[in-house]
């Protein structure tokens, strides 16, 4: 197997198209690497680079020690997966799934013994003699990773393999994809801009926008202890809180309440404060620090209810807090008391947006 290196990697269309800026970053055999981020933060160029498809303006792709850069995807020993399948529609499955290795002239015998084996593996062996044509979405889907499997690639790619499928359908095939890759030993390099099938399936995610790197990490890293602004902001559903207060007397004021200050070097004179609206719960006697506010509009979600509360300024407009609350309760138009536990709170610079260092 292979480990894969992003060496200082950049691709310029134009002066004003700058798609990917310097990104390094190393994916160990075993590991599952999600490229996270908005549509046009530079995930599918990345992908792009990397099989080939595209040529760096400047940088190294790098695969078991070898700079692979500049030769063609063919020789690159990488398979890929396609957001739209890609499947030859008059070919069988199984022509399908050995049409690379028909191409690379591997023998019959043994053409056979990897599709027969891909096939048990993705429950294929009943679809053998369709055309995709006669499939459903998820089994068109699964045919394609099973092309990709078949071919003993040094460097698994899968560009938004699961965008095409609906909701329930998805995640059947996620659970499917985290089996299967878990038992390869290749890097795996996984597009997407769905933060449920990046932190799920993957080992490793990497955040982009707007073509920088954000945040290379676990997921529970990236979710626990996000680097930036962007990244607190883009993972986790819903949203977190991202409150912009006035400091002073080492507090931050929400609203008319006071929140303390980690220690910091200096206080500023306002800090963006984060905190997830399921870290914020109702308040017990004696709990601190406390905000109050006044229910304005509530969310059904099945296992809970998104409860928008406006806090009261004297400053200014009232600051809108969300908090995840049971769903056996009418919170509308309800006074409550709320508690913001100090542990899971971040702080970011409202300028750089980077979380402030503790």
């Amino acid at each position: 197997m292979a480990q894969l290196e992003l060496i200082h990697l950049n691709k310029t269309f134009s002066p004003k198209v700058v798609p990917v800026k310097d990104i390094s970053l190393t994916v160990e055999d075993g590991e599952f690497l999600s490229l996270l981020g908005p549509s046009g933060c530079g995930k599918s160029t990345i992908l792009r680079m990397i099989a080939g498809l595209e040529l760096p303006t400047q940088g190294q792709v790098v695969i078991g020690g070898q700079d692979v850069t500049q030769m063609q995807p063919g020789d690159r020993n990488i398979a890929m997966v396609f957001q739209s399948y890609a499947l030859y529609p008059h070919m069988t499955v199984y022509q399908n799934l050995s049409a690379g290795l028909r191409l690379k002239k591997v023998p019959k015998a043994e053409i056979d013994k990897r599709v027969r084996e891909v096939a048990q593996i993705l429950e294929l062996n009943e679809l053998m003699q369709r055309k995709p044509g006669q499939l459903s979405g998820g089994q068109r889907q699964r045919v394609a990773v099973g092309r990709a499997l078949v071919r003993d690639s040094d460097v698994f790619l899968l560009d938004e393999p699961l965008s095409n499928l609906d909701a329930l359908l998805r995640e059947n095939v996620r659970a499917e994809l985290k089996q299967i890759f878990e038992a390869q030993q290749a890097p795996v390099v996984y597009v997407t801009h769905d933060q449920t099938e990046a932190m799920t399936l993957s080992t490793k995610v990497a955040v982009l926008n707007d073509g920088y790197l954000q945040q290379l990490d676990s997921p529970d890293r990236i979710y626990s202890h996000p680097a930036n602004q962007f990244v607190a902001g883009f993972v986790g559903s819903p949203q977190m809180n991202l409150l912009t207060l006035p400091c002073r007397d080492r507090h931050a004021w929400l609203g008319n309440f006071q929140i303390p200050l980690p220690n910091l070097p200096t206080i500023p004179s306002e800090v963006v404060l984060g905190i997830r609206p399921e870290h914020i719960r109702l308040a017990q006697p004696g709990e601190r620090p406390t905000i109050q506010g006044r229910v304005f509009l509530v969310e059904n979600l099945g296992m809970y209810k998104l409860v928008s509360v406006q806090v009261a300024n004297s400053q200014g407009s009232p600051v809108t807090v969300r908090t995840l609350l049971s769903p056996n309760e009418d919170w509308s138009n309800r006074e409550l008391t709320l508690v913001i536990p100090e542990e899971v709170t971040h702080w970011f610079d409202p300028v750089s947006g980077d979380a402030l260092k503790l």
